[in-house]
């Protein structure tokens, strides 16, 4: 494996600017940052104040007159958006509830900016929600970088989503989106999306942070740590004989979106080796009884069969570090790391360590736009994180998706779907969120398979990463990374499962004897297109198995000798008829997608037998 160390990065990656062909036909361009920032904790009070440094590069082709800054704290407050969606909505987070309406002042979260300037001239800035809007002084040129100063206080509120004080599990300080954090600008235009609940979006760069922090609390999270000696607590052994309070724990973090740390006087820290690869960081609460700590133990070799499994199937993980910390309202990825809930028995904890672990993979190196595509990581995280499960805990189930099967089927059921092109914050439930992004997400994965076959699956996968590893890919270069694997058109499959509510659904229809043969007619009676396999079962136990391809496909995937390869079928047609030359008295059944791998709402119109 290849590692990320300081600062020393390919001038391609850190310059922003990529040869390979991207979005909207143009080169493809993101914009970089470099934060600096040195702040203190007060673990009394849990607030913290500091400065930050921040040099924003424009590598986009535009001029830049306006900025904007996420303040997510600040949604941990009666009357925000998010306390207010959460008290409109039907079935609201459970987490959340109406808890942020009932907080005491002291129990806020707010992010306040005190001071900002660019290049030491003051700037006109206001504050609006989550966001902070701010006109540039100077506006920065297309090639150019500016510097701005700023300094900055925040409260942290209680464990309500994601990140706070004092979680169910007693963690002191789960420290997530806790800095004010610029805006991505790409070839969409700015994304200073308010905190209403959901996902988070970064620019690329470079992190240089300095924590102060009561001696006794022990830190983990992203970058790696620039004075084990100095502050000990399982990184390395204390030479420094200091009689301060404070600890300072100095981080660099290079070419990363985020950074995100964790404390609490009462952490456990073990690590392990993955062989050749980083070093895995475990930090629980030592208070945990005797059960919940031996999980952590046993799933520490685990985790290293995780991100080996994840290596080997999309590409190297390419830093030094990842830690698994005890912390947050659930799971949730982070850079480098992932808050976890850890009061969980074995088969819960090793979940949502593997579908966290993905995350490094999809939405951190593959940093997707979780807001408007949040499938593009959730449902690539669920696909994958179900096989690592059932292989590490050696279930014998042979169709590990079916719950995912299920739940979409459910959702398209209760009539509550909406497109999974739909903003992660304007879904009108949060269970059709849920069911939409990572269960029919995960399937996406599932019919893509189908398609296109597993090995160009897999390679697809790795191209995937290959290709767009430290950018910010969309669901188009994904399937173009299909589409250039496989060789076939697959826009038509993108369009529908995605931004529509086709399904899918096709029958047989008629099994007739014409002539010395059979004429089997099929039906499509969804709207969504699929190519089609069918298996014709004798009487006396011989298969005989056919292939169809929609003929938008313009192909069809790899297919083994003893499969027959049929005519293609038009979609507009809505039937479709061949003839084998089998008397009907020898056919004991005909059956599509004998194996069940399409999404199909129907299944019980896809088989026919023959008395």
């Amino acid at each position: 494996m290849k590692f990320l160390n300081g600062f020393c990065l390919l001038a391609l990656v850190t310059s922003g600017v990529f040869i390979v062909g991207g979005q909207n036909n143009l080169k493809y361009w993101q914009q970089h940052v470099d934060y600096k920032m040195d702040v203190v904790i007060d673990v009394s009070s849990n607030s913290y104040s500091g400065t930050q440094n921040l040099i924003y590069t424009n590598n986009s082709p535009d001029d830049l007159s306006v900025v904007f800054y996420h303040l997510y704290y600040n949604a941990f407050q009666p009357g925000s958006e998010m306390d207010v969606r959460s008290n409109t909505i039907s079935d609201p987070d459970t987490r959340v509830d109406n808890r942020i309406s009932k907080l005491k002042k002291e129990d806020y979260g707010f992010i306040n900016v005190l001071s900002l300037t660019q290049k030491n001239n003051p700037v006109n800035f206001k504050v609006v929600g989550t966001i902070l809007e701010v006109k540039l002084a100077v506006p920065l040129k297309s090639g150019d970088s500016t510097e701005l100063k700023m300094v900055f206080e925040g409260q942290v509120p209680p464990v309500i989503r994601r990140a706070g004080k004092n979680s169910s599990e007693g963690v002191a300080l789960s420290m997530a989106q806790w800095y004010p954090k610029m805006a991505e600008y790409d070839f969409e235009g700015w994304h200073a999306d308010p905190y209403i609940g959901r996902e988070f979006h970064g620019v690329w760069g470079n992190f240089d942070v300095k924590l102060s922090i009561d001696k006794n609390y022990t830190v983990g999270g992203t970058g790696y740590l620039q004075n084990p000696e100095g502050v000990g607590h399982g990184y390395g052994k204390k030479t420094a004989n200091d009689e301060s309070e404070l600890i300072t724990w100095h981080f660099i973090a290079p070419n990363v979106h985020d950074f995100t740390w964790a404390a609490d006087p009462n952490f456990t820290h073990d690590t392990i080796r993955v062989p050749g690869g980083p070093v895995l960081h475990f930090l629980y609460k030592s208070s945990l009884n005797e059960i919940y700590k031996e999980n952590w133990r046993r799933l520490q070799p685990m985790a290293v069969k995780i991100i080996q499994y994840y290596s080997r199937s999309i590409g190297d993980y390419p830093y030094r570090q990842y830690s698994i910390i005890q912390g947050g309202d659930g799971g949730m990825e982070y850079g480098m790391c992932t808050l976890i809930t850890g009061e969980r028995d074995f088969e819960s904890l090793l979940g949502v360590t593997a579908h966290e672990i993905g995350h490094a993979w999809f939405q951190f190196l593959l940093a997707s736009n979780e807001s408007k595509h949040p499938w593009l990581d959730e449902g690539f995280a669920e696909y994958t994180c179900t096989f690592i499960e059932n292989q590490l805990l050696k279930k014998s189930n042979k169709d590990p998706h079916r719950d995912n099967y299920n739940r979409y089927f459910s959702m398209v059921l209760d009539g509550k779907e909406q497109p999974m092109s739909t903003h992660a914050d304007r879904f009108e439930y949060n269970s059709s969120y849920s069911s939409s992004t990572y269960r029919k997400g995960a399937l996406l994965l599932a019919q893509l398979k189908y398609i296109i076959g597993e090995k160009n699956f897999k390679k697809t996968l790795k191209k995937y990463f290959k290709d767009w590893a430290f950018k910010h890919p969309t669901p188009n270069d994904f399937i173009r990374s299909a589409e250039k694997t496989s060789g076939l058109e697959l826009d038509w499959f993108l369009t529908d499962w995605t931004q529509t509510l086709n399904t899918i659904d096709y029958a047989v229809e008629d099994v007739s004897q014409v002539g010395r043969g059979v004429r089997i007619t099929l039906e499509r009676i969804g709207i969504m297109p699929m190519p089609v396999e069918v298996e014709v079962l004798l009487k006396d136990g011989r298969k005989l198995n056919y292939y169809i391809p929609l003929q938008m496909m313009r192909g069809e995937k790899p297919i083994v000798n003893e499969v027959l390869l049929l005519e293609d079928w038009a979609w507009a047609y809505p039937s479709y008829n061949f003839i084998i030359e089998i008397p009907g008295s020898e056919i004991k059944s005909v059956t599509l997608d004998v194996k069940n791998e399409t999404a199909d709402i129907n299944i019980s119109n896809n088989k026919k037998i023959i008395l």
